[in-house]
Parts: structure tokens; C-alpha cells; sequence
């Protein structure tokens, strides 16, 4: 937008001096050849004027010498016709004139005919033709024959190319004053709009990792600017301050939901034995969906965690990170009959990520595995990093999912009509994805083909240089 603003404001400028400068060239143009024309009309008025008595007493040798010195003295060739186009006098110090008749044929013709000389066109630095001038000679209103005179241009064009590279200087030296002006002008104009494009870039970040939103306006630009400035920061404290309170909302109901579900809980396990075997398949469906309220609250509140992370990064030995889970998770592992195994590029591969946000991924994805995988099976983790990446994957060798509902896995509640008789509340990949995103990375889901099934979940995360 810069350049584009920029290159508006030149373009005017160079309108405005191109639509000054061209009129001003064609007026030096034309005023030089107004004075050249002036001058050697004199000249040659005065000429016809000294040739009337010559003419009429045929002694026209009086003025081949007056012809000679004028010659002589501005290198201007001179010729004095009768009324029958014979030359009878001239500037040439030979016998032959500079000219013939039939070189000025048009000229000598107007002049014969009475008429005066006019200006010609316009006098330009290209235009290398001699300046002619023809005027007639009258005696008494009769005329008598005529002067011609034939003058070179080159001083008259010098000048006229001296003055125009003066205004393509001077048109120069005023596009890039416009330039020097322009260039902070435009900066000062679009400081607002680059802060606006800054903000804007970096507020969805901002808001969910629950980072202030820096303010935008500075109180610099134009005064339309900085209200839309304001305008965007009043924006993003209520983004801010929504977000805010609904994760309070979600943080606090799931803890206050806690106590009631464990007083649920006690009550309907202190029914057991006292419910009649015609009810007791209710009693028994009624503690599973308690449990299953359980889960739920328990994940709202780490989803709540998740949310409400600083947006503070620091760097993490995944390598390390994700051996100690395994560790932790090895009793689950064991009572399920599954194998945990893990693969990595290098002993120590750090990425940047929020505080223990890898262990809550890897929790996630481990506790997703574990549920769907076989007896027998493997649970594969692999850790690699490549350039600036850190890719953390775990494949399961469960059922899977379908190739149209890998892009909804993430979102939050969602579970796959196949699973529905697994436990679980939908929010450990939503969870995860979560995580990764506050720390700048992703999360995809893919169907391994190797043949074997199940499904593969890859964390990928920024590499912090080390």
C-alpha cells in the first residue's frame, strides 16, 4: 500500500509538472522564434526599403556592397529580385547568388504578389531549415521586385535547447523534492494502517493465549485513522474480556459441577445392594453415566487449563518430556496388554512451547491410543526434528477413523459414531490442538499405509535454536 499511495502522489506530480512544463517549453520555443523573426524582418524591411530607388533607376549595383558587409557581419545571406525573379543584387562575393529563385520560389512568389511575411511555425531544436524571409519592395504602392533573406537557426535553437534542459532540470529537481516530501508524509499517513495490519495479524493469538492486546493507536496519523485506531483497540478489549469470562464461566462450572457429581456418585454407589433386580440395569446405567459426567468436567477443566495458559514460551526437551510420560504411562499399558515404543532423531531435540503443554498433549493422545488400540498391540511415539520444526507422532494400532472425519476429530466434542461405546468426552485431540496452536505449531491426523491400521496423530511444534 506504501508504493501504491507512493506512486500516486508521483504520479500527480508529475502531472502537475509535466502539465507546467511543456506549455513553458513550447512558450521559450515560440518566443525565440518570435524574436528571430522580429530581427531578420527589420533586417529585411530595411533592405527593401534602401532597394526602392535602386530598382527604379536600375543601378542595383549600389547595393551589392551594402549586401557584402551586412553578410559579412551576421552570416546572413541576402537577395534582391526584380519584378521579373532575376537576381540583381547579393550578399555572395561571386557572381552566383546563395540562392535561386526556385529555391524560395513560395516566398518570392508571396513577396511579388504584395503580400508581407508572416511568422512561421514553431521553432523547435530538430528543426535545422534556415529561417526565410521575403519582403516586397513598394514604390508607391507598386511593387518593384523583393528582398529575401535566409538566416540559420542554430544560436536561436541553442538557446531554445539551453532553457528546455533548464525546466527538465528544474522538473526533476521538483519530483524529487515531491519524493523527499512525500516519502514521510506517506509513512506518517499509513503508520496507523501498518499498526492496524500488526495488530490484526497477531490478535487472535493474543486474545486466546490471554495475552494483552498491545494498543494500537499511538496517537500519530490522520485523525480518521486514529479514531478506526481506537475504534480497534475498544474491539479487542471486549474480544479479550469475552474470552475472559467465558473461560472463567467453563473453569468455574466444571468445578463447581465437581462436588455435586461426587456427592451423585457416593449416593447412587450407596444404593448398590438396595435396588430391586428388576432396576438394577438402571442403577448400573445410572453410575456409568456419572462417570461419564465425571470425565466430561475433569476435561472441561483441562480444556479451561489449556485456554488460560500465559503466553509465555520456553523451551522444552520433548526427547526427554515424552520419555518420562512413557514412563508414567507404562502401568496403564501393561494392564491392557499394549506396548509402548518410542523412536527418536536425536538424544536432545527442544522445541518452544508453553509450560507443561507437551505433557498435557502427550497425556491426550496416549489416553486416546490406549482406548483404541488392540491387545497385543503397539503404540508407537515417534520424535524427529527438521529445520525449525519438532514433530512428536503417535500411532495407535486401533479401528481408526474415516478418511472425511480426520478433519473433524479435533473439534471439540466430537466423536465418531463407530466409538460411541468407548468412553470418553470428545476433548483430548480439541485439547491438544489447542496447546499446539498457543505455541505456534499444528496438529494432523492421518491413516498410516502400511496396511497395519489404526490412526496416526503428529504434534508439530516451533524448534527452539539452541
Amino acid at each position: 500500500m506504501r508504493v501504491r499511495l507512493l506512486g500516486i502522489v508521483l504520479s500527480l506530480v508529475a502531472l502537475l509538472v509535466v502539465g507546467l512544463g511543456v506549455p513553458l517549453a513550447l512558450s521559450v520555443a515560440q518566443r525565440e522564434q518570435q524574436d528571430l523573426f522580429l530581427d531578420r524582418l527589420t533586417d529585411t524591411s530595411r533592405y527593401a526599403s534602401l532597394s526602392q530607388r535602386p530598382l527604379l533607376d536600375e543601378e542595383e549595383e549600389a547595393l551589392q556592397d551594402e549586401l557584402i558587409s551586412f553578410h559579412a557581419t551576421y552570416d546572413i545571406d541576402a537577395v534582391v529580385f526584380n519584378r521579373d525573379r532575376e537576381p540583381v543584387a547579393s550578399s555572395a562575393v561571386s557572381q552566383q547568388p546563395p540562392f535561386q529563385a526556385g529555391d524560395v520560389a513560395q516566398e518570392l512568389d508571396n513577396a511579388l504578389s504584395g503580400k508581407h511575411p508572416e511568422p512561421e511555425s514553431l521553432l523547435l531544436p530538430w528543426d535545422t531549415d534556415p529561417l526565410v524571409i521575403a519582403e516586397p519592395v513598394l514604390v508607391d504602392g507598386e511593387v518593384q521586385g523583393a528582398v529575401i533573406t535566409r538566416s540559420p537557426t542554430n544560436s536561436a535553437r541553442g538557446r531554445v535547447v539551453f532553457w528546455w534542459a533548464v525546466i527538465l532540470i528544474g522538473g526533476a529537481m521538483a519530483l524529487g523534492l515531491a519524493v523527499l516530501v512525500a516519502l514521510p508524509l506517506v509513512g506518517w499517513t499509513l503508520r496507523p494502517v501498518r499498526r492496524l495490519d500488526q495488530a490484526t495479524g497477531s490478535l487472535v493469538a493474543a486474545v486466546m493465549s490471554g495475552r494483552t492486546v498491545p494498543a494500537v493507536d499511538d496517537g500519530h496519523g490522520p485523525a480518521e485513522l486514529r479514531h478506526l485506531s481506537r475504534s480497534f483497540d475498544q474491539m479487542a478489549a471486549s474480544v479479550s474480556d469475552t474470552l475472559a469470562a467465558q473461560r472463567a464461566f467453563v473453569a468455574d462450572a466444571s468445578h463447581q459441577l465437581r462436588n455435586p457429581l461426587t456427592a451423585l456418585r457416593l449416593r447412587l454407589s450407596n444404593l448398590e445392594g438396595h435396588v430391586d433386580e428388576e432396576e438394577a440395569e438402571h442403577h448400573i446405567a445410572a453410575m456409568a453415566e456419572t462417570d461419564r459426567l465425571n470425565q466430561i468436567v475433569d476435561d472441561l477443566l483441562a480444556m479451561a487449563r489449556a485456554e488460560g495458559m500465559g503466553g509465555e514460551l520456553v523451551p522444552v526437551d520433548v526427547v526427554a518430556t515424552v520419555s518420562t510420560r512413557l514412563t508414567d504411562w507404562e502401568a496403564v499399558a501393561d494392564s491392557r496388554e499394549v506396548r509402548l515404543e518410542l523412536t527418536t532423531s536425536s538424544d536432545r531435540i527442544f522445541a518452544t512451547a508453553p509450560p507443561r503443554s507437551v505433557e498435557a498433549m502427550l497425556d491426550a493422545l496416549l489416553d486416546n491410543a490406549l482406548k483404541f488400540t488392540a491387545e497385543g498391540s503397539v503404540v508407537a511415539v515417534d520424535v524427529r526434528a527438521e529445520e525449525s520444526r519438532v514433530f512428536v507422532s503417535v500411532r495407535d494400532h486401533g479401528p481408526g477413523l474415516q478418511p472425511d472425519e480426520l478433519e473433524r476429530a479435533t473439534d471439540r466434542f466430537w466423536r465418531s459414531q463407530a466409538h460411541q461405546n468407548i468412553s470418553g468426552s470428545g476433548l483430548g485431540l480439541a485439547i491438544t490442538r489447542r496447546l499446539a496452536e498457543r505455541a505456534g505449531g499444528d496438529v494432523r491426523l492421518d491413516l498410516p499405509d502400511d496396511g497395519a491400521g489404526g490412526l496416526r496423530v503428529t504434534i508439530e511444534l516451533p524448534a527452539h535454536p539452541s
